[in-house]
């Protein structure tokens, strides 16, 4: 059965690598769908100064109503099938100045880590 070695593993002494802020380029963009209800997700895969492989990142920080709130980069769309305005993922992009998601890849985008840890990008 596969699998079965794995239950024979023992606790190692390495601890998960924190990746700390940076700026990141973009080298690759996904749109997966995510959960129960498959919803939509923008995937980054960014190429981190301190990592050899790929990153993913699929959040952002940004303002929001004067607050700032971390929220995924979720393609909602409005009635005219275009990207929500307002939306996370449209803030991004205005900031960023792309037209489309297409037009974040090969950028360099500072992140900045969220309250778990995790890498996010920042805009703001």
């Amino acid at each position: 059965m596969v699998g079965n070695e794995e239950l024979k593993l023992g606790v190692g002494n390495e601890e998960a690598i924190t990746l700390k802020p940076a700026i990141v380029k973009i080298e690759r963009l996904e749109i997966q769908e995510v959960g129960t209800k498959k919803g939509k997700k923008v995937v980054c895969f960014a190429k981190h100064p301190d990592n050899p492989e790929l990153i993913q990142i699929s959040s952002v920080k940004y303002e929001n109503k004067g607050k700032l709130e971390i929220a995924g980069l979720w393609v909602n769309k409005d009635s005219k099938g275009l990207i929500r305005k307002g939306s996370a993922l449209a803030v991004f992009l205005n900031i960023y100045g792309a037209k489309t998601i297409e037009g974040i890849n090969n950028k360099e985008i500072p992140t900045i880590q969220d309250d778990k840890g995790y890498l996010v990008f920042k805009a703001y």
